[in-house]
């Protein structure tokens, strides 16, 4: 997919396949887009946040998101 996206870190992009990261705890967040279900993922290597995976996406015009993951720049 390779959308750019705004992070807290700034820019970052989407990805239909990530490897070699591990997947932490599924919460709710805010975001900018609205409500979504999301994990963070990290590097299997350093254990470094490297972005997160959406699990749910609540609206309607995010569910394209779903299964995909975000890693910041």
């Amino acid at each position: 997919d390779f959308r750019s996206f705004q992070c807290r870190h700034g820019k970052a992009y989407l990805f239909r396949k990530v490897v070699n990261v591990t997947s932490g705890e599924i919460e709710n967040r805010t975001m900018m887009t609205g409500m979504h279900t999301v994990a963070d993922i990290f590097c299997v290597c350093c254990g470094s946040n490297v972005g997160w995976k959406y699990e749910t996406a609540h609206e309607m015009s995010q569910k394209y998101k779903e299964g995909k993951s975000v890693l910041e720049l």
